[in-house]
This record gives structure tokens, sequence and C-alpha cells, in this order.
């Protein structure tokens, strides 16, 4: 079974490399950009036993930083299943 992990910043939290690169998409010309908020995708590949209480225990344990960061589990479709291009 494959899952994802989407790790975000908290809102309030500061986010220096979500300010950089906001700047440089001013920089390149891209105009109508309010905010950048920069954060990580994990993607998990799991036996299908995994409970998504183990889940939320290596959220909280490693993948992501209580204090500063959110996360959301995301289980991914089946495999064999082709999604469009």
């Amino acid at each position: 079974m494959k899952v994802r992990i989407h790790v975000s910043l908290k809102p309030g939290v500061l986010d220096p490399q979500g300010r950089a690169v906001h700047h440089a998409l001013e920089g390149l010309g891209f105009s109508g950009v309010q905010d950048v908020r920069v954060g990580r995708l994990i993607e998990l590949e799991v036996v299908e036993s995994t409970t998504h209480d183990a889940l939320d225990a290596m959220c909280r344990g490693l993948l992501a930083n209580m204090v500063i960061e959110n996360y959301r589990i995301e289980p991914m479709p089946d495999a064999g299943v082709q999604e469009p291009a």
C-alpha cells in the first residue's frame, strides 16, 4: 500500500523558503502571487496491514515537527490502476 504524507508549516509560522520563492517569482515577472508556503511530500510504501494509527505515530515521531508543522495522510490509489495522462 502506498500513502502520501503532506507536511506543511502551521499558520503563523514564518516560511523563509516560501518568501524566497515568492520573491523569485516576482523577479521572473510573474504577478498576482500573493503568498507562497513551501511544504514537503513524503511517499511511503507500507504493508497492507499498516494502520492509520501507525502512520500517525510515524508522522508524530519523525516525519513532522509537531511544534511548527501540520501533516495530512493520504492513501494513494491502487498502484495497478493507471491514472489518465
